[in-house]
Order: C-alpha cells, then structure tokens, then sequence
C-alpha cells in the first residue's frame, strides 16, 4: 500500500507543468519615450514632426532623454491646423537656425504636469535662445484650473496631455507659439545720409576767374565784337589808300 501511495505520488509530481515550477523572471525595463512616436501616435501633429527632423530637434530631444532624465522636458505641440492658420510662407521666410529656435521655443528644459504649471515662476524660460539670452513665455492658470501659455504675440489653451510621466509631458495646443524676437515688429532702419558734394581739388569749390567770359555780361560780349568789326573795316580802308 504503501508502496503504491510512492508511486502515485511520483506521478503527480511528473504531471505538473514545468513551467509552474519556474520562479517568474524580472519584467523588461522600458526605455526612455521617444517624441516622435508620441507625436506620430496623436495623429494630428506632421508639421511638428517635419519640423523637428529637419532641424534634427528630435534626436537631440530624445538624446537627452535617454542620456540623462535630469529635470525632465516638456513639449508643446501645435497641431497641423495651428501651422495652416498661419500666414502662408511663414515657416519658408525662416533661416534654418530660425527654424530651430522656433522648435525650440516650443521646449522647456524642465517637466511639468498639468498642476505643477499653476506655481510656475514667469517667465518661463525654454531651450530657445537669442542674443539677449534665452526666450520665455508666460504660463498661467486660470480660477477653472485650466493651463494659459503667452508669448507677447500669441496666447493659447493648454491642450491634452499626450503623455505626462516623467522625464516627458507632450501637450498639444491650438496655436504655433510666435516668439517676439522671431516675429515682432522690428525697429525701422535709419535714413541714410544725404550725399555730399565734392569739392575740387584743393578743398573749395573752383569759381571762374573775374573778368572771364564765363561771368562777362552778355552785353559786354556783343561790345567787344563790334570794336573788333570796325577796326577790321579800318585796316581794310588803309590798305585800299595805299595801293591808289
């Protein structure tokens, strides 16, 4: 019997799966996000994309992250309906390095969520930079908690969250964000100087000499021709005389 009972025993002990006996291994880490797949999957954003291949924003973004999380990033997005309400040739009238402060200027160097924004201190400085430092804008909430971003030319809504886990947050929003160094009014240019006469040389203007026929009197003129006329006409008389 009790040999039996061994036997049974063995034979369930074979009959288990070995799987079950298997300790689960552990779960595949997950990578750092990638921007343009997060942008290629909300399905409305190819100008941001195009944008950020050609002026190589994406690589340098996704670099980052995956390099070092540090404080995180957040992008603004703008839909392809905020790029086709600008004014058309907008984006071609823009230098390559105008094309990637543009990118930029929709990059903070810093992740925020949806309530981090409401105690962020303004300006808001973003990867974008000029000769007077970096560009910012202005990010506010409203009493309905809803997130407002200004530029000094364009305001907008801040949209839906396509992604807000650190180190990224991507929000779309309605409007191409317009830095005023980009797109401002500029200054008008100054005048530029009368031109001058030249002098002659020596340092003054020449003038006729006195007395000569370009400051004579037209008068003067029309004497002096006839003295020279009747004294022709005298040494014509002369020579007649002699010869008789």
């Amino acid at each position: 019997m009790a040999a039996r009972s061994l036997l049974a025993a063995a034979f369930l002990a074979l009959a288990v799966p070995a799987v079950l006996c298997q300790a689960p291994g552990p779960a595949a880490p997950k990578g750092p996000p990638n921007v343009t797949a997060i942008l290629e999957k909300g399905g409305q954003y190819a100008t941001i994309i195009r944008l950020m291949k050609a002026t190589q924003q994406d690589t340098q973004l996704n670099s980052q992250l995956n390099n070092s999380f540090g404080s995180g990033y957040t992008v603004f997005a703008p839909t392809d309906n905020a790029f086709n309400s600008l004014k058309p040739g907008t984006l071609n009238k823009l230098s390559q390095q105008e094309q990637v402060s543009l990118v930029q200027y929709h990059i903070l160097p810093q992740f925020y969520s949806l309530d981090s924004f409401e105690t962020a201190s303004n300006p808001v400085r973003t990867q974008a930079s000029g000769s007077d430092g970096p560009y910012t804008l202005n990010i506010t909430a409203d009493s309905n908690n809803q997130v407002n971003v200004s530029t000094g030319l364009v305001a907008t809504r801040v949209g839906t969250a396509l992604r807000d886990t650190q180190p990224l947050a991507v929000y779309s929003v309605d409007k191409v964000l317009l830095p005023n160094d980009l797109f401002g009014v500029k200054p008008p240019s100054s005048a530029p100087p009368a031109p001058t006469k030249k002098p002659a040389k020596g340092g003054s203007v020449a003038e006729a000499p006195a007395g000569s026929a370009d400051s004579a009197p037209s008068g003067a003129a029309a004497g002096g021709a006839r003295v020279a006329g009747w004294s022709l006409a005298a040494l014509v008389l002369a020579a007649a005389g002699s010869l008789l």
